[in-house]
């Protein structure tokens, strides 16, 4: 474990400067990835920490969500590996080579570990950096080749690292560089003990850099338990004061549930809206919402826990490629989703607390674009959003009464006069979700996988019921037969084979003849195939089974299960007779 830090040495507020990613010291084929998609110059939290983390110091980054905390940690840890393309240029010895991973990032969330793998692939894509995505819900075969061939980076979330790591298929032995990608987020999901176990396994002598947009106590405690002297950087603009980004718009509404979707139907149709993301508190909400808006003609897709992680990757897939143009989601994408295009955010439910509207909201207004963030409020969620609005200081303590056909509402949005909640068919465009293909991940854990790939319950699982309902059906009461839905099959010639021995089509049938010979307080059995039916006969119509000796073997459990009886006294006599015999 690393020294402890009481307090981080240094704090800097960091302003706009004209320069490049060259002219920080980054690698030049890092810069040549960079600049093949258009990114030249840096924002302030990754001008001020790429000059601290590119001389292996410890970093504590702080900066609001969206505004490019990724690659403010990424070049550092991708130049902090050693690959072929190093030695090839003169900068490594070969003997630094190794196909042990050289780096590791921490995120909270599957959506994340997607968005931060992909980023690290671009930056890195010129010296061919090998980087790998490890997080539940996919089959461990492919993460675990992917491991044996070798890799430089990996990107993960705890739980699944642990899983890897007990079962000595992830060695950490070689980590160089650890990011905690959005660590109060982790504290918050309860995963501080499974992040300081993989802390624990890491080497001593290291490079740690912590990013998230808020940093609470616990976070800071972190910190100085696992960090060398960290330089604390909080990178703001002068011109964006408060907690929100100053790109985005923000209206709050006090809505009625009822009223909520035909609200949103509209909002939707508002002029320059493009792509749109919903936010709800439920799963069940989000996938109710997402029917609702697909009949109304809106081109849908939904990501929440109870969908199988193929399903939630489809939905997000197809959202990027512009297959849909709405994603109704839980708080799980709300972070990491850097989607190019989101102009609208929708909280159809006040979130839990500001740092859940905070992160919510920054789905849009990102990479200095604008954005606009709509807020529902419930009548019964007004003192949590006034709670809400107070730590944020905002300006919307009392939201307005507001209806979807409210005049304020169609000003302050931007929607056309006459709009409906039901889009027109001229304007259905997009190819929708069933367009996208869902891919087979080999998803483990049962959850939601069978929903989630559109697949009903595995058939194996069905006899299981049939085997255990004998048992069930054999306690019975003074006077009642033992008569059931389907004992009419049970009375017929097949039953009287598969007493004989005969192979029988279910478990559950080869009992039922057996069953049918028991009685209660004199109560005669139903009329069956085979020896049973001849007993009533034999004792003048009675409907009693004959104790005598020409009964069938069957007998001898009879009179045992006779003694469990109630209110009858014919089985009493029956119970004596019987006692010696057993």
């Amino acid at each position: 474990m690393r020294p402890r830090s009481p307090v981080p040495r240094l704090t800097e507020e960091a302003s706009i400067l004209t320069t490049t990613f060259r002219e920080l010291g980054i690698l030049p084929e890092t810069a040549e990835a960079l600049e093949a998609v258009g990114i030249t110059s840096p924002f302030p939290i990754q001008e001020m920490t790429l000059p601290v983390a590119l001389s292996g110091s410890d970093v504590i980054g702080q900066a609001k969500t969206g505004t490019g905390k990724t690659l403010g940690f990424g070049l550092p840890l991708l130049e902090s590996v050693v690959v072929p393309a190093d030695v090839d240029a003169g900068r490594a010895a070969p003997d630094q080579l190794t196909d042990a991973p050289q780096a590791l990032v921490v995120v909270p969330t599957r959506e994340l570990c997607q968005q931060v793998t992909n980023d690290l692939l671009t930056a890195g894509k010129v010296r061919n950096v090998r980087v790998l995505a490890i997080y539940g819900g996919r089959a461990y075969e492919p993460q675990v080749e992917a491991l044996k061939k070798g890799v430089d980076v990996v990107v993960g979330t705890p739980g699944r690292l642990l899983d890897l790591a007990g079962q000595r298929k992830l060695s950490l032995a070689h980590i160089r560089a650890l990011v905690l990608d959005e660590a109060d987020e982790m504290l918050d999901l309860g995963f501080l003990p499974d992040v300081e176990k993989i802390i624990q396994q890491l080497p001593v002598k290291r490079q740690t850099m912590l990013f998230s947009a808020t940093m609470p106590g616990q976070v800071i405690s972190l910190a100085r338990r696992y960090m060398s002297q960290p330089t604390h950087i909080r990178a703001t603009a002068p011109d964006d004061e408060g907690a929100t980004v100053a790109n985005t718009a923000q209206h709050v509404f006090r809505a009625h549930s009822l009223d909520k979707v035909e609200m949103v139907s509209r909002i939707l149709q508002a002029d320059g809206r493009g792509l749109a993301m919903i936010f709800c508190r439920t799963k069940r909400t989000a996938a109710d919402v997402a029917d609702q808006l697909s009949r109304r003609g809106f081109a849908a897709g939904a990501v929440h826990g109870d969908l199988g992680q193929g399903a939630r990757e489809q939905a997000l897939r197809a959202f990027r490629n512009g297959k849909i143009d709405v994603l109704v989601c839980t708080d799980v994408a709300a972070r990491g989703i850097d989607v190019e295009g989101v102009t609208h955010v929708i909280n159809y439910q006040t979130p839990e607390d500001e740092k859940t509207y905070l992160h919510r909201i920054g789905r849009t207004g990102r990479a200095g674009n604008t954005g606009t963030a709509v807020t529902l409020v419930d009548w019964d969620d007004i003192p949590r959003w006034q709670l809400i609005n107070k730590a944020l200081v905002l300006d919307f303590n009392d939201p307005p009464e507001t209806y979807s056909t409210s005049p304020h509402l169609h000003e302050a949005l931007g929607i056309p006069e006459g709009t409906k909640g039901i889009l027109p068919r001229t304007e259905r465009t997009r190819a929708g979700l069933a367009a996208e293909e869902v891919e087979d991940l080999g998803e483990t854990g049962g959850r939601g996988r069978g929903r989630g790939r559109g697949a009903s319950a595995p058939a194996a699982e069905e006899p299981a019921p049939r085997t255990r309902t004998p048992r069930r059906r054999r306690r019975t009461r003074a006077g009642q037969s033992l008569e059931h839905p389907g004992a009419d099959a049970a009375a017929s010639p097949a039953g009287e084979a598969e007493d004989s021995g005969a192979p029988a089509d279910a478990p559950g049938e080869v009992r039922r003849p057996r069953r049918r010979r028991r009685t209660r307080a004199g109560a005669g059995a139903a009329p069956q195939a085979g020896r049973d039916a001849e007993a009533p006969a034999a004792q003048g119509g009675e409907g009693v089974p004959a104790d005598g000796p020409g009964d069938s073997s069957g007998e001898a459990r009879r009179p045992r299960r006779r003694r469990r009886t109630r209110g009858g006294t014919g089985a009493r006599p029956a119970a004596t007779e019987a006692a010696p015999e057993s």
